[in-house]
């Protein structure tokens, strides 16, 4: 009988357990039908978005991001970039992705974007086509295009491209990240590892992160997971609309990723657009936020502000008198309650622009009018500046329009490499690292058989082939792979001679 007690008892405890499950998950059920996302309006301009009032859908934990998935993937691409070797010093060592110790070496590297623009606008990250050759964007629909650079900011990381797509593109509408929450629950798009249009889901976990530039820096953080390949994609909240571009990881610990707000890339985009780069106000002073202890340690009382802390010599602030332990507690009659306050108002006022400062200073207020100069970009943000804004033709030297070089398969070359005696074709000797049969994953060593079902089994009818080849023309080529000792069929986009 004792022992049919504690087996009732398992048994009730086993059941009830089951089922406070099954209305958990109901509740759920019933949460997800009743905090769907609003759709997006269609006819959004990103270029020029309104910014929508925060969702109350945003704080709910049962948000449907299927239906945010489905509504933003279309928009969401895939962009590689490649070059025939980039110098080791024109790349960010805090985001650098290839480890290759030779200096010379091709270097490949893929990330995401999104299309912001139905004129073919992409927003990805700087450190993604950082010093690239040729820049590919692959749609959701399979279509391949070469980009080109409208613009760059490597301060803030982020990167205007274009394409030229014929018919509609499907565009991410653009939300607004001031409004953000932490908690609040949000997805990423991208293409992590590889693994194209992946979404993973998570929370805000912290709002103004510093972690490179502390007078710029304000990244979302979120537990959302995000991986190589996901930078440049879109951090998305509950209402399908883009707060975010995904940009790092924590190297130290899991599902810990950053994303730069996206009012702080709006901010900044006309001038992307317009003149390629940005140009940002400085005070040429080093200053920090005014906290309770250095308020008692200084005497300032209740006054907040940005507590100069050096001023570099012989500079505009110099000269109009600005000191260490002076207080700025308002500039353009606007109150500053932080450094972080100062900098951002300041770096959005254009240099040459002369801004005033009220200063508190031993008991006394004083004014002090400073011209801005242009803020400085980090060195290896101006060694590469310039080689980002500017994608190179990928076809190189006498490789043609597809990136190879070929040459005919002569009986000492067909002996020297075990090429089977039914394999007629010319071998291929070089692929451009930045060129588009390198992007099909064409290798050299393979032997080229057939350019769209035509044979070719000399140099000369190679070229002859390539020569009727129209750019963007989709090209299917037979090789033969001697490693797998099979043949295989590429597709190769023709590249454009500019």
């Amino acid at each position: 009988m004792k022992r049919q007690s504690f087996f009732l008892i398992g048994l009730t405890a086993a059941v009830s357990f089951l089922l406070g499950l099954v209305v958990a998950g109901s509740r759920s059920a019933g949460d997800l039908r009743s905090v769907v996302a609003r759709p997006a309006p269609a006819d959004a301009k990103p270029l020029a978005v309104s910014i929508a009032p925060p969702s109350s859908a945003s704080a709910g934990v049962g948000v449907d991001f299927s239906i945010v998935a489905a509504r933003l993937n279309g928009a969401v691409v895939n962009i590689d970039a490649a070059s025939r070797g980039l110098d080791r010093s024109s790349v960010s060592r805090r985001l650098q992705r290839d480890s290759a110790d030779d200096e010379a070496a091709p270097r490949e590297g893929s990330g995401s974007g999104f299309i912001i623009d139905r004129a073919g606008y992409i927003l990805t990250n700087h450190h993604v086509i950082e010093g690239a050759d040729r820049v590919t964007v692959t749609l959701g629909d399979g279509r391949v295009f070469r980009a080109s650079v409208v613009g760059v900011d490597p301060a803030i990381d982020i990167a205007l491209l274009q394409i030229s797509a014929a018919g509609p593109l499907p565009v991410a509408a653009l939300g607004d990240s001031e409004g953000l929450r932490v908690g609040e629950w949000v997805c990423a798009i991208g293409n992590p590892l590889g693994y194209v249009h992946s979404v993973t889901v998570g929370v805000v976990s912290f709002l103004g992160r510093k972690l490179f530039d502390p007078s710029l820096d304000a990244f979302i953080q979120t537990d959302a997971a995000i991986s190589f390949g996901n930078s440049g994609g879109p951090l998305i909240n509950s209402r399908g609309q883009v707060v975010g571009i995904t940009t790092a990881i924590s190297s130290n610990a899991s599902n810990i990723g950053f994303a730069v707000p996206i009012a702080q890339v709006l901010a900044v985009l006309p001038q992307i657009k317009e003149r390629g780069r940005v140009s940002r106000g400085f005070l040429s002073v080093d200053v920090t936020d005014a906290t309770p202890e250095l308020q008692r340690a200084l005497h300032f009382g209740s006054l907040r502000g940005a507590l100069v802390q050096d001023v570099a010599p012989d500079t505009s602030a110099d000269r109009a008198g600005l000191r260490s332990y002076d207080l700025i507690t308002r500039v353009d009659d606007h109150a500053v309650r932080s450094d972080e306050e100062l900098n951002r108002y300041i770096s959005a006022r254009p240099p040459g622009s002369v801004s005033r400062l009220d200063v508190w200073r031993d008991g006394a207020t004083l004014t002090f009018p400073v011209r801005l100069i242009e803020r400085p970009l980090p060195r290896s943000a101006r060694a590469s500046l310039a080689s980002s804004r500017t994608v190179r033709p990928a076809t190189n030297l006498d490789q043609g329009p597809l990136g190879l070089g070929v040459k005919d398969l002569d009986a000492a070359t067909i002996k020297r490499l075990n090429v089977p005696e039914a394999v007629l074709g010319v071998l291929i000797t070089e692929v451009d690292p930045a060129g588009p049969a390198r992007l099909a994953r064409v290798r050299p060593g393979q032997v080229l058989l057939e350019i769209n079902r035509h044979r070719v089994t000399s140099v000369a009818e190679f070229h002859a082939l390539v020569a009727a080849l129209r750019p963007g023309e989709s090209v299917a080529v037979l090789v033969y792979d001697r490693l797998s000792e099979q043949r295989a069929i590429y597709a190769i986009v023709v590249d454009s001679p500019s």
